[in-house]
């Protein structure tokens, strides 16, 4: 199997665990201050990753926005 499928088959698989987890995967363009504070708050949090930074401000603003409705 070339590399590239064998590659492409990994990511297929990869993606098919994160569902079976009911997690998906994106990519985002972001800002660069919006980067360096999903960073601030990996470091400050002890977080393994922006995406879990990012999922806690999701979290929040969801909060918030029950709240005033």
């Amino acid at each position: 199997m070339p590399k590239s499928s064998a590659s492409a088959t990994r990511n297929v698989r990869y993606r098919q665990r994160l569902r079976d987890a009911g997690l998906e995967e994106i990519l985002l363009q972001l800002p660069r201050e919006t980067v360096e504070l999903l960073d601030a708050i990996k470091e400050r949090q002890a977080l393994r990753s922006r995406g879990q930074a990012f999922q806690q401000l999701v979290e929040r603003g969801r909060a918030t926005a029950q709240q005033m409705s």
